[in-house]
C-alpha cells in the first residue's frame, strides 16, 4: 500500500482503546504515543494510521472539499486519465453506497489501482436502508471484480455490526448455484478485498446475474437443438427445498424466525466464519513509526 487513495476522506470511528486492541490481535505491539499520535497527526483522520501501516503517499477523493480532500473529482464521472494507474491501493471505507452512479465510481476505482495493487471495500449489505442510495449484495462484487476486468476477488467477507461480531467468509453464488441471501436482524456489512492482476477494458462486457447467464446459456444452448443436462443452473435442488414446500405458511414463518433467532441468519451453505487475524498474530510485528 506504497501509494494509497481514499474515496472520500476516511476518519478514524472508534476508541483509541479499541484501536490498541486490535492491533494486538493481529500481534502488532504498540504503544499508547503511537496510538495518541494516529488520532492527532491527521486531526481524526485516516493518513496517519495508513502511513504507520506502511503507506508512503496517502491521497483522497471527494466531490467537495469541505473535509479537505486531496483531489476534488465527483465519482459520478469518468476518472481524468492523469489519475489511472496512480496507486498500489484504493480503499473505500464506505463511500461509494452514496454515489448514484455507482458503475461509474467502482470502474474509477478499479482504474486507480495499478496492476499488482488491491482495491479496499467495506459497504453496506444489510438493514442500512436510507444511510446512502444503495445497499450491495456479495453477487455484485462476484460479478464485477473478475478476470475480464483484471481482477481476482481475494477476499469478500461479511460481518455484522456489533462488537464481537464474526466474520464470515462468502462463497460465490457460481460456486453454490444459487443466490447467496441473508435476512437477519442487525446492519451488515461486506469486506471487499481484489487485486488487479491485468489491464483490461473494464465493464467492456456488463456483468450479469450468475443464475441468469445460467438460464440464458440452458435455453440457448436447447433452442439450438443441442442436448443438455438436466436443470441446474439456476438452483440446485436439495431435499430440504422438498421439506420447505410442503410446510405451510405459518409454521414456514415460525421456522425461519427461530433459525435467524438462533443462528443469525448466516446459512452454513454460504457463509463460513473465519479468524480475521488468522495466522497474521505474532508477537514480532512493528508498525512503522513516522515523524
Amino acid at each position: 500500500m506504497t501509494r494509497t487513495a481514499m474515496v472520500g476522506r476516511q476518519g478514524l470511528h472508534l476508541r483509541k482503546r479499541d484501536l490498541k486492541d486490535s492491533f494486538e490481535a493481529f500481534g502488532y505491539a504498540v504503544d499508547d504515543e503511537l496510538i495518541d499520535a494516529i488520532f492527532t497527526k491527521s486531526d481524526g483522520y485516516a493518513e496517519q494510521l495508513l502511513t504507520c501501516l506502511g503507506a508512503k503517499v496517502v491521497h483522497s477523493f471527494d466531490n467537495s472539499g469541505y473535509e479537505g480532500a486531496t483531489h476534488l473529482h465527483d465519482m459520478n464521472k469518468p476518472l481524468p486519465g492523469e489519475l489511472k494507474e496512480q496507486y498500489t491501493t484504493v480503499l473505500d471505507g464506505g463511500s461509494l453506497e452514496h454515489v448514484f452512479n455507482f458503475p461509474i465510481a467502482i470502474r474509477n476505482c478499479m482504474e486507480m489501482v495499478s496492476v499488482g495493487g488491491h482495491y479496499l471495500g467495506i459497504t453496506p449489505a444489510n438493514n442500512l436502508m436510507g444511510h446512502g442510495f444503495y445497499q450491495f449484495s456479495p453477487e455484485l462484487y462476484f460479478s464485477v471484480f473478475t478476470r475480464a476486468n483484471g481482477f481476482d476477488l481475494i477476499s469478500l467477507i461479511a460481518f455484522e455490526d456489533t462488537k464481537r461480531a464474526t466474520w464470515y467468509s462468502v462463497r460465490s453464488p457460481r460456486e453454490v448455484r444459487r443466490r447467496v441471501t441473508l435476512i437477519n436482524p442487525v446492519p451488515v456489512y461486506l469486506l471487499i478485498v481484489a487485486k488487479r492482476v491485468m489491464k483490461t477494458d473494464i465493464f467492456e462486457t456488463t456483468p450479469q446475474q450468475s443464475d441468469y447467464l445460467a438460464a440464458w446459456h440452458q435455453y440457448d444452448t436447447a433452442s439450438r437443438g443441442v442436448p443438455t443436462a438436466a436443470p441446474q443452473a439456476a438452483q440446485r435442488v436439495s431435499p430440504l427445498d422438498g421439506v420447505k414446500r410442503s410446510i405451510s405458511g405459518p409454521l414456514k414463518r415460525l421456522v425461519r424466525w427461530v433459525v435467524r433467532r438462533y443462528r443469525g441468519g448466516f446459512d452454513p451453505r454460504f457463509f463460513q466464519p473465519l479468524d480475521p487475524a488468522g495466522s497474521e498474530r505474532s508477537p514480532t510485528n512493528s508498525l512503522e513509526r513516522t515523524p
